[in-house]
């Protein structure tokens, strides 16, 4: 997203149809935030060269031993990324030719014609991500399992930018706790219209962090994103989510 790629999270959340809209966190991320190692990958749309082919869906997957590899490649490939993780075998010579139907138009527009959830496959996941990988739509079988992924992901990337100034103003990287899901489930009339984590405005005391959050709205993009951020910096955050430093603690308080 311009100079805030990485220092600016965007979460825009459809919690009825079971979608989250991300910015500033690519597959990797992603795949480092989760709980539960994935499944296998039925892979809509990639670049990935070392996949196996499914004669029955005419499309490549990636069984689940073989996911850390997938994952590995991404830092060296650009180009859009989709895919479903599947369960079976078994399951992916079970879909009904409408099935796949709707896996190719989810690929190709990035949005269900059905919500992307088959019995066939029991997957948890639908991941459509952008050409460069930085802004993705995610369908969640159950949705608040994004906030542990985002309360996983948030101190990891904070502790990769060095947002904390040690001795002499050196920045150190920095490990953070888990954000507990309960201070994002309170934000969550806010993530319904579009937020900004704005890691790039860290504000630091001896005692803590306060990372401001602006509600920017629906954004398409990662310019839409970076322009809605900066016509809101103007005015006061609307939240502020905090680490406290002496016990380890996050916190949140509105404006």
């Amino acid at each position: 997203m311009g100079k805030g790629v990485g220092e600016l999270l965007y979460v825009h959340m459809n919690a009825s149809e079971r979608f989250v809209m991300m910015g500033g966190l690519d597959f990797q991320d992603f795949y480092a935030s989760l709980s539960q190692p994935l499944q296998n990958i039925l892979l809509l749309k990639h670049r990935y060269k070392d996949a196996e082919y499914n004669m029955h869906t005419a499309l490549e997957f990636v069984e689940k031993e073989n996911v850390p590899k997938l994952v590995k490649s991404m830092s060296e490939q650009n180009g859009e990324f989709c895919w479903i993780d599947f369960e079976e075998d078994a399951g992916l010579s079970s879909l009904e030719g409408r099935e796949i139907a709707e896996l190719l138009y989810l690929g190709h527009i990035k949005h269900h014609l059905r919500p992307p959830f088959y019995r066939m496959l029991n997957n948890e996941y639908a991941y459509l991500s952008n050409e460069d990988g930085t802004f993705s739509k995610v369908y969640f079988k159950d949705i608040g399992q994004f906030y542990t992924i985002l309360g996983k992901a948030l101190p990891d990337k904070m502790g990769e930018l060095r947002v904390e100034k040690k001795w002499f103003g050196f920045k150190k990287k920095s490990e953070y706790p888990d954000v507990p899901r309960e201070l994002f489930s309170q934000l969550g009339q806010y993530m319904e219209e579009g937020i900004v984590f704005a890691l790039e405005r860290i504000a630091q005391t001896r005692n803590r962090l306060e990372i401001p959050i602006w509600v920017i709205g629906d954004c398409v993009d990662a310019d839409e994103v970076v322009d809605g951020y900066r016509e809101r910096t103007h005015q006061a955050a609307d939240a502020k989510l905090i680490y406290i430093k002496k016990t380890k603690e996050w916190a949140l308080v509105g404006n």
